[in-house]
């Protein structure tokens, strides 16, 4: 090989060495970790024990019910909100556009840790939320003390967090689709509810499986939210499998379990995605 073609490869060699030591070494060495136990003070082959113990675990299929239970509320309300304010600030009525965009996508670039706080404050008990109600008349609602509310705390901060990411991604996808189609609509006499279900949906179709796998894979690593705002209480109704993740190894120094743990949230992902685009329809 001539000095020429080296070349190429000399410049991608740091990351790709980079992305070897800080990826595939972690990924293939945690795949490794699964199959091990602790056992006098160093790590022994287990076999399929821990993928066993995964069956019998009580806390993790609550933690899998939760981590479900919020990836199937949450994630629909944000996507169809996300499309809502893309649409409305795609409007050319719309005045202080710039202003509106930079407002709704600023929590995105809000520090996770920062944010949970600032929520698990407002949502205290004598927090501002309970403060506006009492200042109304109503009852102070038990935010982090309660399962059910808990739950909504935890589902009301993630889709202030991330709604107005999944937003900028549909208003780049609204801004590529033509305006002739809307113009032969208007002539056909649709009215901006049917341009909305019959265009924009349609034309968004591949940005909409987008945006719910990347949200389908960020919630089930559902972490910072409830560590920070509930510690995974009420009794465990609000436990995610992140959280679990972290519990095992961290807490109790349990690494070859947290890493069937982690391996199985990779196949539920992986499972999700592939029924995420067969109900899309895509055939690529």
């Amino acid at each position: 090989m001539t000095h020429t073609k080296r070349f190429p490869y000399l410049f991608i060699a740091p990351a790709v060495i980079l992305f070897c030591i800080f990826t595939v070494y972690p990924i293939i060495s945690s795949f490794i970790l699964s199959f091990q136990e602790m056992e006098g003070g160093q790590y022994v082959f287990a076999g399929l024990e821990n993928y066993k113990r995964l069956l019998n675990d009580s806390i993790f299929w609550t933690a899998l019910k939760n981590t479900f239970l919020i990836f199937i509320i949450q994630v629909p309300i944000m996507i169809i909100l996300a499309m809502v304010l893309a649409s409305t600030l795609n409007s050319q009525l719309l005045k202080l556009k710039g202003f509106f965009r930079v407002s709704f996508f600023l929590p995105a670039v809000t520090s996770l840790v920062a944010y949970s706080i600032l929520f698990k404050i407002m949502l205290q008990e004598e927090g501002l939320f309970n403060n506006l109600f009492m200042m109304v008349g109503m009852d102070p609602i038990p935010w982090l003390s309660d399962p059910f509310w808990a739950k909504a705390s935890i589902i009301m901060a993630m889709t202030w967090r991330w709604t107005g990411y999944n937003m900028v991604i549909f208003l780049a996808a609204l801004q590529n689709i033509s305006e002739d189609l809307y113009e032969a609509a208007s002539l056909d006499g649709a009215g901006k509810i049917r341009k909305f279900f019959y265009i924009t949906v349609p034309q968004l179709k591949p940005v909409i499986l987008f945006a719910a796998i990347l949200s389908t894979i960020g919630t089930l690593q559902l972490f910072d939210e409830p560590y920070n705002l509930t510690e995974g209480g009420p009794a465990d109704s609000t436990m995610t499998l992140g959280l679990y993740i972290y519990q095992s190894g961290f807490e109790y120094f349990e690494f070859g379990y947290a890493s069937a743990i982690a391996y199985t949230v990779v196949i539920i992902v992986a499972i999700l995605s592939f029924i995420q685009f067969k109900v899309a329809g895509d055939d690529k």
